[in-house]
């Protein structure tokens, strides 16, 4: 079977010299030699025309194992994030479980304590059972790290900032100790986009995104993806990828494409309407607490400066009082919507101990300060006026 990456070193060179808005508007594309349409066609085929038995055409053979509209997708991820080989798949979750086929049953996994909580399902119900072996530590603690990832660990598993409590993680220290132990590292850098933050430079092997949130951006598509510089693992990426066939479709990766392109427009402004909200709940006398990394009241503030370039679109709140007030909020919000994911051009609100994280038990929930009384919110494009009066009066 042909290589899934043909050279993508050769492909990504005319795009490498441009900066980070020119390579998400014209990274891994060119014009349709046919017709000229500037937007990649929709490569909308299941299988490919073969000059004689075993000799295809072009070099592509069957969608599941290549297609040209994912290809465009993939190279572009790779650009963005500074990597080589980009893969796409059908959810996060997808990417997720190919990342982990990597290592075998009885390998030990380091992951961050604080992680979203379908990842956790997936490693504690269903990967545990089948032999793999996770230790969920909290590597925002430094002193963690050395500690933690030992000759025994094969993986390290990050979010940067976690999911739902917005803690940091230094990636240069924790990729710095897995290299002298032999380990790997990968950063789910879902929550800060690569406009944002890019872990391979900072030393990651691996980055993997829900293309549902903030790369593709408007709630319209459910996908996955990772990028690497490492061509040996891609190949078997790619092997396993084509083998359990988790791959995303013509039409999503078209619309993702599409989405890519005003990246850096939405990112800068989610970040600077995250930045702002934030300041304000932080003085508002119905708020306990607000964690957002731009805010110097984070206790990670200055790790946030050195290692991302913005501080992102998400932040998380303590409300005063419990169950009750929180669910009273959920209920008269009316510009935020009540709804699970985030990264999309509007505003959702969720409660994490019975939403996104309801699959974490409770008493880890609690450990890690998931409490009633915890929100987490995705800031979206509307005007900021809007959002915090839409806040203020659910407070009230």
């Amino acid at each position: 079977m042909a290589s899934h990456f043909g050279n993508p070193e050769e492909r990504l060179k005319p795009f490498l010299s441009l900066g980070f808005s020119s390579r998400a508007i014209h990274g891994g594309q060119h014009p349709d030699p046919v017709t000229g349409a500037v937007m990649p066609p929709i490569y909308q085929n299941s299988t490919y025309a073969q000059s004689e038995a075993g000799k295809p055409i072009g070099e592509f053979e069957y969608s599941r194992t290549h297609n040209p509209t994912r290809r465009v997708l993939e190279d572009a991820l790779a650009l963005l994030e500074n990597g080589t080989f980009g893969l796409a798949m059908s959810s996060g979750m997808a990417a997720t479980s190919l990342l982990i086929s990597l290592f075998q049953p009885g390998d030990e996994i380091v992951c961050c304590d604080d992680v979203y909580g379908g990842t956790y399902r997936l490693f504690t119900k269903v990967l545990e059972a089948q032999g793999y072996k996770f230790r969920f530590v909290d590597l925002s603690d430094v002193g963690q790290i050395e500690q933690s990832i030992t000759q025994n660990t094969k993986l390290v598993w990050l979010e940067t900032p976690t999911n739902p409590l917005l803690k940091l993680i230094d990636i240069r220290k924790v990729a710095a100790r897995a290299k002298a132990v032999g380990a790997k590292v990968v950063v789910d850098n879902t929550f800060m986009s690569p406009y944002f933050q890019k872990p391979l430079d900072l030393g990651a092997d691996f980055v993997l995104h829900s293309l549902t949130k903030y790369i593709n951006g408007h709630s319209d598509v459910v996908g996955g993806a990772i990028i690497t510089r490492d061509k040996v693992a891609a190949e078997r990426l790619y092997f396993l990828q084509n083998s359990i066939g988790a791959v995303l479709g013509p039409f999503d990766s078209w619309l993702v494409v599409r989405s890519i392109k005003t990246l850096p427009v939405r990112m800068k402004a989610h970040g600077e309407s995250a930045q702002l909200l934030a300041e304000w709940l932080e003085k508002h006398p119905k708020v306990e607490k607000v964690i957002y990394p731009g805010l110097k009241s984070h206790p990670q503030h200055t790790l946030a400066r050195e290692q991302m370039s913005g501080f992102g679109g998400m932040l998380s709140f303590y409300l005063k009082g419990g169950l009750a007030e929180a669910q009273a909020v959920l209920r008269k919000v009316k510009v935020f919507t009540l709804a699970e994911s985030l990264g999309g051009v509007e505003s959702l609100i969720e409660h994490p101990a019975i939403m996104t994280h309801a699959s974490v038990p409770q008493h880890i929930r609690e450990k890690n300060g998931i409490a009633d009384s915890f929100l987490r919110v995705s800031v979206g494009l509307e005007d900021l006026a809007d959002l915090k009066k839409d806040l203020d009066e659910a407070f009230s």
